[in-house]
């Protein structure tokens, strides 16, 4: 004897239910975060989704909360320093940046290329900064 599963339709007319992808990504995360303030992987995919969306003051109070959270993850001061500089606060980016290069931050590529940091490309301190990783990667290899 075989057990046939019906199949189910769902119409699901709730508001939280008609968001397009990105609104409810958002949604879900917040939600999820409710519940766990401090869950670190969440609140990096919140940060991402906001910036992503244009919500670029919610991803730098994320970015903020993170720092609490991670004061000495790289990728955290990363994330922070495109969080400020999309927000044109020049210095406070800068000095993010120099941070996450001094806990580590490596990947010299992908630095140069993300449009996230374009509102300090153009300013000394970070000529200075990409001379320092690259110095720091020659001695690495």
């Amino acid at each position: 004897m075989r057990l046939e599963i019906p199949e189910y339709r769902f119409d699901l007319k709730a508001p939280e239910f008609q968001k397009t992808d990105d609104e409810f990504t958002i949604w879900f995360l917040e939600g999820v975060l409710d519940k766990y303030p401090t869950y670190v992987e969440c609140l990096m995919y919140l940060g991402n989704a906001y910036t992503a969306t244009g919500m670029c003051d919610k991803g730098l109070e994320v970015d903020l909360k993170l720092k609490k959270l991670r004061p000495e993850d790289p990728l955290v001061h990363y994330n922070l320093a495109c969080s400020f500089s999309l927000l044109e606060m020049l210095s406070e980016s800068l000095g993010a940046l120099e941070k996450a290069i001094d806990l580590g931050y490596n990947d010299l590529e992908h630095l140069i290329n993300d449009s996230d940091l374009d509102g300090v490309k153009g300013e000394n301190g970070y000529k200075v900064l990409i001379h320092k990783l690259k110095k720091t990667s020659k001695k690495n290899v």
